[in-house]
């Protein structure tokens, strides 16, 4: 069927079958939770929780064809009690129709629904009348009542990868919705559109029109900052790209300068970054350059990341912030991230060396027989609940320290540790 080309893009993209979907694979490949419901032929109430633009209203759409059900779709941003009341009588009608459809009531935004009108819903899913669907971007947990969330399925939709941004526009252009999009333009609109698809087809939309326009057949890197400019480099008004900001902010937290880091964090904000893009990067920050050095800043990073997704913005924002100023202020130490690296490394030239017997599991007679687990200490019976000179790697395999501590933060003392340890296997080994 063709498709008409007036209507907008994301819709003339919109997957009609399941193998049309793009992303959300550890949900929806072969033998993941939501094929399975799919290929059951049993639909069953869910909530999809995710950020914008992942698939959460065209996997409820899927499914509705898939059960050849009815779809009814709620706005809990306009929508009330008058609303699920009309969804209940067409849910009514269709069951005890001519035709006896099952119903599925899809509910955007659910967590803008208040209790009693979360709560208008229960009976109706209890007694079988319709399977209900929500989508939300907020943490259900806190955002959707809990006899509601004990009655549906939670799944964790995740945002789209840079491949999957890419195979939208290489579909946009098959369709020709759009012109040719060199490689460069391809790489900006992936970043900037960053795991959002709807983001990601409104620009490209837009890039049809002023194309057509101006009559181009080829978009390159450099018209599309003419025509987008203030859209994709508003924060950027000194030339650098998008990944220099970013570069920008993570060596001034590095370097431990707050004001450095607070300016360049507010300026990406200014200019229009996804706050929650800014909420994984300090993550991020938070394992590869404090790690060790304090163990608090990854929680604290994690907690102003869940604050945001609780608050939005620009509450939220502040909890980022703060997370910025720790970040900068906290002791340094990439000792983690180093010693991660390293052992890859070595173990991808390395081989794989078989287990030692003393340390292998021997939850059954014959292993135990075969000596798995023979000799094995148990290090919490040992002195100081360490078993001196005892060795945890493969036999004949003399590994340098992966893991060497800095001098800074909490790695001071893990250092001392360490060297103790380390005296005390010399010492038993005599």
């Amino acid at each position: 069927m063709a498709i008409p080309t007036h209507q907008p893009l994301a819709e003339r993209l919109r997957p009609r079958t399941l193998g049309e979907v793009i992303g959300q694979q550890h949900l929806l490949g072969p033998g993941m939770p939501l094929r399975i419901a799919f290929e059951s032929g049993q639909p069953h109430s869910c909530i999809l929780w995710g950020p914008p633009g992942v698939g959460k209203t065209t996997i409820a759409r899927l499914m509705a064809d898939a059960f050849d059900a009815q779809f009814l779709s709620i706005s809990a941003v306009l929508g009330g009690v008058k609303d699920i009341r009309d969804a209940v009588e067409r849910a009514l009608s269709a069951r005890d129709g001519l035709e006896q459809r099952r119903t599925i009531v899809f509910v955007d935004e659910v967590h803008r629904f208040n209790k009693s009108q979360q709560d208008a819903f229960l009976p109706h899913v209890e007694s079988g009348l319709f399977t209900f669907i929500g989508a939300t971007t907020e943490n259900p947990s806190f955002e959707v009542n809990s006899a509601l969330l004990s009655r549906a399925a939670v799944y964790v939709l995740q945002p789209l990868g840079e491949a999957d941004l890419e195979k939208i526009v290489e579909r946009a252009q098959d369709i020709q919705a759009v012109p040719k999009i060199d490689a460069e333009a391809v790489d900006r609109l992936v970043a900037y559109a960053d795991g959002d698809a709807r983001r990601l087809l409104n620009t490209l939309e837009t890039l049809a029109v002023a194309a057509k326009a101006e009559k181009l057949t080829d978009i390159t890197d450099a018209w599309l900052l003419r025509v987008l400019g203030e859209r994709l480099r508003r924060y950027d008004k000194g030339g650098e790209q998008f990944y220099d900001t970013i570069s920008a902010l993570h060596k001034s937290v590095r370097g431990s300068d707050p004001d450095a880091a607070l300016y360049w964090f507010v300026r990406m904000l200014d200019g229009g970054a996804d706050p929650r893009y800014m909420a994984r990067r300090l993550v991020r920050m938070a394992s590869e350059d404090i790690g060790l050095a304090d163990p608090r800043a990854l929680r604290l990073a994690l907690d102003a990341a869940e604050v945001y997704e609780r608050l939005g913005t620009p509450e939220g924002e502040l909890a980022l912030a703060q997370c910025v100023v720790y970040l900068a202020v906290a002791p340094k130490s990439n000792a983690v991230y180093k010693a991660y690296n390293e052992v890859k490394a070595f173990i991808k030239s390395d081989g794989t060396r078989p287990v030692p017997m003393h340390l292998r599991n021997a939850p059954t007679t014959l292993m135990k027989q075969l000596d798995y687990g023979k000799g094995y200490r148990y290090a919490h019976d040992e002195e100081g609940g360490f078993a001196a000179g005892e060795s945890y790697l493969p036999e004949g395999l003399e590994a340098p320290p992966f893991y060497r501590p800095v001098e800074r933060g909490l790695e001071i003392r893990i250092a001392e540790k360490l060297r103790e340890l380390r005296k005390r296997n010399q010492d038993a080994a005599g």
